[in-house]
C-alpha cells in the first residue's frame, strides 16, 4: 500500500483515470437524449449542462486528487500555472458535443495525462456505444481490455477516411482525390480512436483543433502503431503557451505515408 505522503505512481494514476472516465461516462448517459440546456459560447461552439457536469466530476476526481498535477480543459478558464506543472491533465468533458446535443452516439470523453509535452496516459471513452480506448506509454493500446493496432493499408482509393467528406471536393486542390468511404463523426478524438483499432484507415483535418481534441487519441493511436502527426508531419507537443494544433493527420505508416505525398506540401491560411 501506498504511504499517504508518497509520490503517486503512474499505476495510481492509471486507476484514477480510468475510474473518473467510467463515472464521467455514466453522468453524460444521464443527460443523453433528454431535453438538454444548451448554450453557444465564442467560436460559435454549443455548449451543455452535461458538458459542465462531467467537466466538474473530472476536475473534482483528477485536479482535486493529483494537486500537484496541472489542469487544462475546453470547459474550464485557462490558467497560466499548468505550463509550470510536470504532469497535467488534458480534458475534453464531450467531445462531439452537437452529436450528443442531437442524440446521435458520435462523442467521446477524451482525458490524457501529459508529461514533458507528450501524454503518457490515455483514456478516451463512447459510453453510448460501450466503447473504452485506453494506453499508457509503452503498454500498447486497448478497446474494451482487447489490444488494437492500427491498419497496414496503402492505398487511399477506397480508403475509410474519418474526415469532413466536403473538404475533399475543394476546388482548391490540384489533383482529384480519389473515391473513399467517408466516415463523419464529430467527435475529432473519436475519429482518431477509430484508426487506431482499424476501424478506418486515416483520420484528416486542416482546420486548428485543440491539445484536448487530440492529446488522449494521439497515445492511443501511437500505441496502436499508428502515426498523428500535423498535415506537414510535425510531430505534436502538448502543454504549450497556446495550446493549438494547425492540422491532423492519423494513419497507420503505410497510409501515413501516402497521405503525406498529397497534403505535406500545403500552405493553409493563418
Amino acid at each position: 500500500m501506498r504511504a499517504p505522503d508518497a509520490e503517486p505512481t503512474r499505476a495510481d494514476d492509471r486507476v484514477l483515470l480510468h475510474a473518473a472516465v467510467r463515472h464521467a461516462g455514466e453522468i453524460a448517459l444521464s443527460f443523453y437524449q433528454t431535453k438538454l440546456k444548451t448554450w453557444m459560447k465564442s467560436g460559435d461552439s454549443i455548449v451543455t449542462e452535461a458538458d459542465i457536469a462531467v467537466n466538474d466530476h473530472l476536475h473534482k476526481t483528477l485536479a482535486q486528487g493529483r494537486p500537484d498535477y496541472g489542469w487544462l480543459s475546453e470547459e474550464t478558464e485557462d490558467d497560466a500555472v499548468r505550463l509550470t506543472r510536470q504532469r497535467i491533465w488534458v480534458v475534453d468533458p464531450i467531445d462531439g458535443t452537437r452529436a450528443f446535443a442531437k442524440g446521435k452516439p458520435h462523442f467521446t470523453i477524451s482525458v490524457a495525462l501529459v508529461e514533458a509535452g507528450r501524454p503518457v496516459l490515455a483514456a478516451l471513452f463512447n459510453p453510448a456505444t460501450d466503447e473504452f480506448f485506453e494506453a499508457e506509454t509503452g503498454q500498447g493500446a486497448f478497446l474494451n481490455a482487447k489490444p488494437i493496432s492500427a491498419g497496414h493499408r496503402g492505398e487511399i482509393e477506397g480508403s475509410r477516411m474519418a474526415a469532413h467528406g466536403p473538404m475533399f471536393k475543394h476546388p482548391a486542390w490540384p489533383e482529384i482525390w480519389p473515391e473513399m468511404d467517408i466516415i463523419e463523426r464529430n467527435s475529432v478524438a473519436y475519429r482518431i480512436a477509430l484508426v487506431a483499432c482499424d476501424a478506418a484507415d486515416a483520420a484528416l483535418a486542416l482546420n486548428t483543433k485543440n491539445d484536448w481534441d487530440l492529446a488522449a487519441a494521439d497515445l492511443i493511436l501511437h500505441e496502436a502503431g499508428g502515426i498523428l502527426t500535423s498535415h506537414d508531419g510535425r510531430g505534436l507537443v502538448y502543454n504549450r503557451e497556446i495550446p493549438r494544433h494547425r492540422s491532423l493527420l492519423a494513419a497507420g505508416p503505410e497510409m501515413h505515408a501516402a497521405l503525406s505525398a498529397r497534403v505535406a506540401a500545403l500552405t493553409l491560411p493563418s
